[in-house]
């Protein structure tokens, strides 16, 4: 009896360990693999799945975290702890869980060495999905080599408020084209949605949307303050950008964000973390914590007394993942234990963790090949493709008398002044400011014009700060030379992030940071004494460019009203100098269009385009006649650049308006069609723009929303049909139950330039 007993407990000893090989398999569904590792993890090791360390402290746990920060270091250093931290994890804890480095990819991976690429604020503005889904898979590429999983981009968030400094994080303040621009950065990072969901294919990696859900719009522009906005609202602006990027892209993670909705702080939020982002929309992914936002329950929006009152609150709001370290969820441990909080809980959070690290393949993937990344990463071709984004954002905002292009052979001195005319800006999660790490604008001027033409440089003054000594340099600089171009805008934090403080290296400027995450300001007005600075060229009579690098819209009524010509560059990039040249000298023709509308003082905040027709009750419907109903006393309440803004070298012509449909119903759609031609002497680039209109609903509406775009390239004298889609969806509505239909009814289909300038209108009825 007791020789069999021996060959039973043997017999399933040997059963026991074939089994426990069923989560190391890649063949076995992910389903299954996740319930074999989930029973075998111990309450702490499921805890650790819930919490983040930097890839240097992983080494120093037994517990395997479940995710891993990169270091905002050079990506050498990066790929070689990213392999000595997944080795440790593999070989060094007790089930070998390997964990998902992160990593800040909004516009290139925050390394030094890392291709860096336009602000997302300029990507917008190239209303050209396409290219940034290039580039999104670019930053994959070069990000992945050092080993990066997942990155902690791109943002979601609407710009409204130029007050608030992370405008220059965001994409637009229109909900569908922040839709398109974003789905477009994550198919490429992640590749196609279609096979996103059984897997992240080779040099892809995951991406995080954020931040869920409005926080762009704070209180007084301040980062972090409340959101002030109504369920529908919310349904109808905020929330399609972030449905998209789950029904649409397959997102693998979404961030909530730091502010609070109604009371409600987005890490304690059930209603936007469980009834919206799973059970309406089904997400499959993981909520990752934004830095501190589940600390910042009792620190912060005090709902909870300490740690241990704020983890069963994060845990049931639907908040799987803390960052940046086990704060407040490493007390879940005596939580369960003490039976306060269900493991049950605690095993749905990790279940959901394990099916990503499982889904992008972390189990069997190979580490990170250093003697690859000299040849994978910031190559010729990425940063040529970094120029062409920079040189399709661009925006030419004023060119009277067609100052511009300026002509090479015509010239024989150009002043080029201003603090940012020999400093490079790169915005927020960038790993450096220093000049050599880029060309400034006066580099690109210089290299394009060769000795063509006398440079005469003066810087003038700060960015900020009330120093005038520099502007008799500027003055004469300015006269002695045949036209100036003076470059002004602001600075933004490196190594962005709440707490982070942004130290710069002593080869840095020391300027005072004046935008970016935590930099919010309470006048829109350019900084210091640069305004200033302008006046004091411009009196010298000489043709004046305005170039801005910059990371908010600023007010800029003067400038528009004397400075004959405008040119929008945002934070172009390492090679925003050279992108800026070629468009100053014609070598490019500007295509970019503002993806902002632009308030003519900080007092007229907030602008934007969508509104409904009581916003003020000045906005009269697009392309009509009529006078406004009401201004402010000393103002007309308009932008002074409207949303989709943006001149070009040529010209174009639009005509044939047709609908294939003058009505349509339920699972039907109408074709819209339009003829552009190029009607001027140079090719160029138009992005051609659809806006629809309700005319009557059972709720407001905006008077106008964009659902269709489409940026075409022409030759002079060209022809293109431009076609969109109109379908049911694109005018369905939240209505007074708060169920989203389409009602009957007419509505404005608008082709136009800019959402002030429409040319073209039909109407079309919904049966």
């Amino acid at each position: 009896m007791q020789k069999k007993l021996c060959l039973f407990t043997a017999f399933a000893f040997v059963i026991n360990i074939a089994s426990a090989q069923i989560y190391k398999k890649p063949e076995a569904p992910v389903a299954e693999r996740v319930k074999d590792l989930l029973s075998r993890m111990t309450l702490e090791e499921k805890v650790g799945q819930m919490s983040m360390n930097s890839l240097k402290g992983s080494m120093q746990n037994p517990i395997a975290y479940g995710v891993c920060e990169s270091p905002f270091t050079n990506i050498n250093d990066i790929a070689s702890l990213s392999i000595a931290a997944k080795k440790y994890a593999k070989e060094k804890t007790r089930l070998g869980i390997p964990p998902i480095q992160i990593g800040e990819c909004l516009h290139g991976q925050l390394a030094a060495g890392a291709t860096i690429f336009p602000q997302a604020i300029a990507q917008g503005s190239t209303w050209n999905p396409a290219l940034i889904e290039k580039m999104g898979s670019v930053i994959a590429y070069e990000a992945s080599s050092s080993g990066v999983d997942q990155a902690l981009s791109p943002l979601f968030d609407l710009i409204r408020d130029p007050r608030y400094g992370r405008n220059e994080e965001c994409y637009a303040e229109d909900p569908y084209l922040v839709s398109r621009m974003g789905t477009s950065f994550v198919i490429g990072m992640q590749g196609d949605p279609s096979q996103t969901i059984n897997g992240i294919g080779k040099d892809k990696v995951m991406c995080t949307a954020k931040h869920f859900a409005a926080y762009s719009i704070p209180v007084a522009g301040i980062n972090l303050a409340p959101a002030l906005v109504g369920e529908r609202e919310l349904r109808s602006m905020f929330l399609p950008p972030f449905k998209d990027a789950v029904l649409k892209a397959n997102i693998y993670a979404v961030m909530p964000a730091y502010n609070e909705i109604d009371g409600v702080p987005a890490h304690a939020n059930h209603f936007l973390l469980q009834t919206i982002l799973r059970e309406e929309w089904g997400f499959k992914g993981y909520v990752f914590s934004d830095y501190e936002g589940l600390k910042h329950l009792y620190t912060f929006h005090h709902i909870a007394k300490d740690a241990e009152g704020a983890a069963p609150i994060g845990l049931n709001a639907g908040v799987d993942l803390e960052a940046p370290s086990p704060d407040v969820y490493n007390k879940l441990i005596g939580l369960v234990k003490s039976g306060k909080v269900k493991e049950a809980l605690v095993d749905s959070a990790v279940a959901r963790i394990l099916t990503i690290k499982f889904k992008a393949g972390l189990f069997e993937k190979a580490l990170p090949d250093t003697s690859a990344l000299k040849k994978r990463v910031h190559t010729p071709a990425h940063i040529a493709l970094s120029q062409q984004i920079a040189e399709e954002s661009i925006i030419l905002l004023k060119n009277d008398k067609q100052l511009l292009p300026l002509n090479m052979n015509s010239l024989k001195s150009l002043a080029v002044i201003g603090p940012n005319a020999n400093q490079v800006q790169y915005g927020d999660y960038s790993s450096t400011r220093d000049s050599r790490s880029g060309t400034t604008v006066l580099a690109g001027i210089k290299q394009l014009t060769g000795n063509k033409i006398k440079i005469n440089y003066a810087k003038g003054c700060a960015l900020s700060g009330p120093d005038k000594s520099g502007f008799a340099e500027a003055i004469t600089a300015a006269k002695n030379s045949d036209a100036v171009i003076v470059v002004l805008g602001t600075t933004s934090v490196v190594f962005s992030g709440v707490g982070w403080n942004g130290h710069a290296p002593e080869s840095e400027p020391k300027d005072p940071f004046t935008c970016g995450e935590g930099y919010d300001v309470t006048d829109i007005d350019p900084d210091g004494v640069q305004r200033e600075l302008l006046q004091a060229v411009y009196k010298t009579g000489k043709p004046v460019i305005l170039v801005l690098v910059h990371g908010r819209p600023q007010s800029i009524s003067w400038e528009k009203e004397n400075i004959p010509a405008i040119v929008e560059a945002w934070y172009p990039g390492e090679r925003g100098g050279n992108a800026i040249a070629n468009v100053l000298f014609g070598k490019v023709n500007p295509s970019g269009r503002l993806t902002v509308s632009i308030p003519q003082s900080t007092g007229h905040i907030p602008v934007f385009y969508n509104h409904v027709a009581s916003n003020k009750g000045f906005y009269h419907n697009p392309g009509s006649t009529e006078k406004p109903g009401q201004d402010y006393v000393f103002s007309s309440p308009d932008a002074l650049f409207p949303f989709g803004y943006g001149l070009s070298y040529t010209s174009f012509k639009y005509s044939n308006l047709k609908v294939s449909a003058a009505s349509f119903g339920k699972n039907e759609t109408i074709t819209v069609s339009v003829d552009v031609t190029n009607s001027g002497s140079m090719a160029g680039k138009e992005v051609v723009q659809m806006y629809l209109g309700n005319k009557v609903n059972s709720v407001t509406t905006p008077v106008m929303a964009l659902k269709g775009f489409d940026k075409i390239n022409l030759k002079p004298g060209e022809t293109k049909t431009v076609k969109f889609t109109v379908k049911p969806e694109d005018i369905a509505i939240w209505n007074n139950q708060m169920k989203q239909v389409t009602e009957p009814g007419t509505f404005d289909v608008m082709i136009a330039r800019s959402a002030e300038d429409v040319v073209l209108k039909k109407t079309i009825e919904y049966k």
